[in-house]
């Protein structure tokens, strides 16, 4: 069936209002009518092709939000009506070593992504949120708590399970001593996150101003990377740091924040970055890691969290129209803390 959508054509062109076509309901499927989608910077990366491998046309958002409006005669648990979400993954093969523990991010055979995949039903490219309906696998189907503002929700999609997923894996909790690199998207969902878990937390940052927003958003205290007695202060201060920083820096001067044992994990930032001294992981035994999203169990655990602890995104919502300026808003950093499309105001396909 043919479904409204916004598309870029290429990696030059404006997003602009295109008929996509979704597949029939098959017996494993929910189909979802699309309410809201968060709006993330890797939108803008895939559509401008500044990853590589971008497929056109390209239809992005992995922050959705929406009712369920049929479901397969295979699937169990989901029903017509249920506040359901889709984030990063539509399908993976649920077969390997990987997907058994939970992690299909990293399926061995490669997770398939809510947009820029290959469509295994259709052809071409897979379609995102920014778009009116979706047919989804129903394991990748998550369950949305009704207690929480249901827009806001959207960004736990993919920033809120990007941070969440770090934190889990690392057991971080009461006692831990936290600090969050950059206050942003994930930032933000990171300083809260890690707060509600009971961990002591440090906003790191450039900026005085963005140090007391994190105050807001829940940081104990707030470190100025710019402040050379500030950092030296921090030496060997942190058990945990969440490096959300979105392109490539300098990360000895936070290596050297690290305590014993502790670990810095990158979130923010996928392109080469600058070369580490060892002799600063030797001391105190640091680690650099990476991390992804997160899998679908966990991606739910998060979602329960956030219902019980009543944790949302810090949003800005705006009509389907206004997307190329948000873009354009996001990459100047221009926002607190993530755009969410209203999707009521994309009209219905021709």
């Amino acid at each position: 069936m043919k479904v409204a959508a916004y598309a870029a054509q290429s990696a030059e062109d404006r997003l602009a209002s295109f008929a996509i076509e979704r597949r029939a309901v098959g017996p494993e499927d929910v189909a979802i009518d699309i309410e809201y989608c968060g709006v993330c910077h890797s939108d803008i990366h895939t559509a401008r092709n500044e990853w590589g491998r971008a497929k056109y046309p390209c239809v992005p958002g992995h922050e959705i939000i929406g009712r369920v409006t049929e479901v397969g005669a295979g699937v169990a648990g989901f029903a017509k009506g249920d506040l359901v979400g889709v984030g990063c993954m539509v399908d993976a093969c649920l077969g390997c070593a990987a997907c058994k523990d939970g992690d299909e991010q990293y399926c061995e055979k490669g997770a398939l992504m809510t947009y820029g995949g290959t469509d295994p039903h259709l052809g071409g490219p897979t379609h995102g949120g920014y778009s009116k309906r979706i047919i989804v696998r129903d394991k990748f189907v998550l369950r949305i708590p009704g207690t929480l503002d249901v827009k806001a929700v959207a960004p736990l999609l993919c920033a809120g399970i990007t941070v969440w997923s770090p934190l889990a894996h690392w057991k971080i909790g009461k006692g831990h001593k936290v600090g969050v690199i950059g206050l942003g998207g994930l930032g933000h969902m990171g300083v809260k996150l890690a707060n509600a878990l009971g961990a002591h937390v440090t906003m790191i940052t450039t900026s005085p101003e963005k140090g007391e927003d994190a105050k807001t958003l829940g940081a104990h205290d707030v470190l100025l990377s710019t402040e050379r007695d500030q950092m030296k202060a921090a030496r060997s201060r942190f058990d945990f740091l969440l490096n959300t920083v979105p392109v490539a820096h300098e990360m000895n001067p936070y290596i050297g924040l690290l305590a014993r044992n502790g670990t810095m994990v990158m979130v923010g930032a996928i392109e080469p970055m600058p070369g580490i001294h060892g002799g600063l992981l030797l001391a105190n035994r640091r680690r650099v890691a990476g991390s992804g999203i997160g899998g679908i169990r966990e991606t739910q655990e998060m979602l329960d969290f956030c219902g019980e602890h009543n944790i949302v995104a810090d949003v800005e919502m705006i009509d389907m129209q206004d997307i190329n300026e948000a873009w354009d808003r996001v990459v100047k950093a221009n926002v607190k803390y993530r755009f969410v499309i209203d999707m009521s105001t994309l009209p219905d396909a021709a």
